[in-house]
This record gives C-alpha cells, structure tokens and sequence, in this order.
C-alpha cells in the first residue's frame, strides 16, 4: 500500500479567519468629533471640501484627511462618507429666522441699537446681521456704559427714536446696573430700554463647549479678565493683537444662535423688537 502523505484533503482542518464586518458609514458633518486610526489625530470637523476633511483638536492645531476608512468615533471604525444633501426648503439665517429671499436692506430706521464695545458689535452682527439689515436697525458700540447717561442725552430718544442698550454684567449691585437705573429714571427713560447678560464679558455668552471647553475658566480679581482668559487656556496673550486674535478664534466658532448662551439670545432679541416697534 502506498502511504500518501498529504492525506485525502490537503485543506482539512483548515479555520477560516473570520470576515471583519464593514464599518458603517457615517456623513462628514461639522462639529463632528473623529479620530484618524493611523495617526491617533482627534478633532472636530471644521471644514468640509471635496473628497477631503478638515479636522481642529483641542489646541487649535488642523490637519485635513481624506474621506473614506480609518476613522473611528466614540472608539467604533467607522467610514467617512461625503456630507448628506439638506433638502430644499426656506433658509434661516443665524439667528433662526426664516430668511427673506432677494431682500435689499432698508434705509436705515432713525432708532439704535448700542453696545459696549467691538466685539459685542461683530457678535451681534454676526447672528443678527441679516435681520437686522432686513428692519433697517443700526448697531453702534460705546467702549464702555460709564457715561451713558450722557449719550443717551445727546442722542434724545423720542417715540419714533428709540434706543436699546446691551450691556455686559448687568447683575444685581453693579455699577452696571446703577447707570441702566438712572438712565431708566431720567428724562428718555420711556424711549431708553437697557437690559443685559450677567457675564463679565461678551465672550462668555459663546458656549463654552464650542471651544472644547467644559466651562469658562474662572479669572481671579486683580487680573484684566480677557488676558487672563487668554492665559488660562495657553493662548498669546502678551499684547492687544494676542488679545484681538483669540476673539477672532472664538467668534470663528459661533455660526448661529445654537452657539450662544440663551440669556444672551433673549435680551438682543428684546432690544430688535424695542427699536422696531411703531408704538
């Protein structure tokens, strides 16, 4: 008898692996947070183009990967797949509104709308922009409510000219609060409406969570409050352009109203509908 010795089946006893199954797809959508398997690389995304994606980490720092496999989120592989088309339907603008197509902006209404200061002004502008363009509402800004009693003097509200004031910290006790009670008492005060949020400054109506953050950090007494933000999260703070820059990084991630603090949100709204009224 002749002996074979690869036996009758030279594949038995052979275990197949077993086949991965396929990682589900997931659209490319903003803000998502996903991490490249290859380069252990986490970050929200922030910009979207074709067959490509834009990812920002904690830091700042930004790398753009290719669509496809090799991302994992909340620790499961995943695929990339290109953003889902929205259906068409009427656009919102920033602040939620529906948005009025064609619309050229009005001349402007002799009513106003003030802040303290530039950046309260670009926040305003940013997700209030367009409604206001469309009603015709000017938003100027004070550097500050020290002397507003005066300004709102020289600038005499009237029935068909009113003037809304948004002022940061308004809080119980304040100084803040002081002047909105004396203007409020004074001669204009029927035509004057000033209200305001209870931050320190206008960069904490921005969720904190927009930049990677649980919470604003506290700054101690004694310390200019944007310098030591700055400080506080490692960011260039040494001079006014350092300053400048990180509120252009955080109003960089506000695109609409879901970005804000509801506080916030309330009082502007407050203050268009004031302005706007006839009666």
């Amino acid at each position: 008898m002749t002996h074979d010795r690869y036996g009758s089946d030279p594949l038995a006893g052979f275990t197949k692996r077993p086949v991965l199954a396929a990682a589900p797809t997931v659209a490319a959508a903003r803000d998502l947070v996903l991490e490249h398997a290859a380069t252990g690389f986490v970050g929200a995304v922030v910009r979207i183009e074709s067959g490509s994606v834009e990812l920002e980490d904690r830091h700042g720092k930004i790398r753009a990967f290719p669509l496809g496999g090799g991302f994992l989120v909340d620790g499961q592989r995943v695929t990339l797949g290109p953003p889902v088309k929205k259906a068409a339907g009427p656009q919102r603008t920033a602040s939620g509104s529906f948005k009025v197509a064609d619309a050229a902006a009005r001349v402007a209404l002799p009513s106003r709308i003030y802040v303290e200061g530039r950046h309260d002004a670009e926040l305003v502008e940013k997700v209030w922009g367009d409604d206001l363009r469309v009603e015709g509402v000017v938003v100027e800004y004070l550097e500050g409510v020290d002397d507003l009693e005066n300004l709102v003097a020289q600038f005499g509200p009237t029935k068909s000219r009113k003037l809304g004031v948004l002022v940061d910290h308004l809080v119980t006790n304040s100084k803040e609060s002081r002047i909105a009670e004396a203007v409020a008492r004074g001669p204009h005060g029927a035509h004057v409406l000033v209200v305001g949020h209870p931050y320190i400054d206008i960069w904490q109506s921005v969720k904190p969570a927009r930049l990677g953050l649980e919470a604003w950090p506290v700054i101690p007494r004694g310390i200019e409050w944007k310098h030591g933000i700055c400080e506080a999260l490692g960011w260039p703070h040494d001079e006014q352009a350092d300053i400048a820059r990180a509120w252009k990084r955080i109003l960089g991630q506000v695109r609409s109203y879901a970005d804000l603090e509801p506080v916030l949100l309330g009082r502007v709204e407050q203050l268009i509908d004031f302005v706007t009224d006839p009666q």
